[in-house]
């Protein structure tokens, strides 16, 4: 039977107007989960600010928040650059105002064996997820230090931070630090007003994944079966536990990872298949210098 499935698109555990008159910004947030996030402030009454290096998915975020009605507002962002940062958020503050919740949702990610990463694919998925996570947290943490205004981060994780992920070193480590992260961040600004909660989806597929991700071996078949849930989850799913951890509902968690994925991570089988090792189950050949 596995797990229900979740109220229709559209539908809100939180009352109307949790979010009217608040900004949000969400990075990463003109395609798939970030997308699916960024409409779900919207539905609550947010002004959203799509955040993306490239313009036609800062196009699509902005028109699925349009569409619900909620102003919103595209800003080209390279989160790998500090500078950069600070000028999205100076553009969200003249515009919309200082951003109450901001959403670490950017990341980049591809399959390879470690053995077959370059420096620079180690250097861009670090400097996307992890850094990039940094920059955007340090700065909005510093405008409502400075203000004396209280206000919430949301950092989209993976529950490989936990177990290691093997074919994904460089994103499972960055993870990992992001995990840290939010837990450090946490008791540092709590005294200032500012929590920091983490957000872990399972498997969400969407119409936006990348060509690496959707190469992996096994991604989009017999998917409803790789959870004890027995089906995948749905995007708007993520987007209502992000609500709900930025809302005035959660003002007591802080330092928290939420984990939306129907069991899997936590699943052992009683006995352990054979093991086949990375470079078998992505097809690769011997590795050669």
């Amino acid at each position: 039977m596995g797990l229900p499935q979740p109220p229709d698109l559209g539908a809100s555990a939180l009352p109307p107007g949790t979010y009217s008159g608040q900004v949000v910004v969400v990075t990463g947030g003109g395609t798939g989960l970030g997308k699916a996030i960024a409409t779900e402030f919207a539905r609550l009454g947010a002004a959203v600010a799509i955040w993306s290096r490239k313009e036609e998915h800062r196009a699509a975020g902005l028109a699925a928040v349009e569409a619900t009605g909620a102003r919103g507002m595209a800003t080209e962002c390279d989160i790998r650059k500090p500078e950069a940062v600070a000028g999205a958020f100076d553009a969200v503050e003249k515009e919309l105002g200082l951003p109450d919740v901001l959403v670490n949702n950017a990341a980049g990610n591809f399959p390879a064996p470690a053995e077959d990463l370059s420096p620079n694919g180690w250097r861009v998925v670090v400097d996307i997820v992890l850094n990039g996570t940094f920059y955007c947290s340090r700065e909005f943490g510093r405008r409502h230090i400075a203000a004396g205004t209280p206000g919430s981060i949301i950092n989209v994780g993976a529950s490989y931070s936990w177990t290691g992920g093997p074919g994904f070193s460089h994103s499972a480590a960055s993870k990992a630090g992001v995990k840290n992260m939010t837990e450090t961040l946490a008791v540092e600004w709590g005294p200032y007003g500012i929590r920091i909660n983490g957000l872990v989806p399972g498997l969400f597929p969407h119409e936006d994944e990348t060509a690496d991700i959707r190469s992996t071996p096994g991604r989009g078949v017999n998917e409803d079966m790789r959870a004890p849930a027995g089906r995948v989850g749905y995007p708007r799913e993520l987007g209502w536990a992000a609500t709900y951890l930025a809302s005035p509902y959660a003002a007591y968690v802080s330092g928290h990872t939420m984990v939306v994925d129907g069991a899997n991570w936590q699943r052992r089988a009683m006995t352990n298949p054979e093991f086949t090792p990375i470079r078998d189950q992505m097809g690769k050949g011997p590795f050669e210098m």
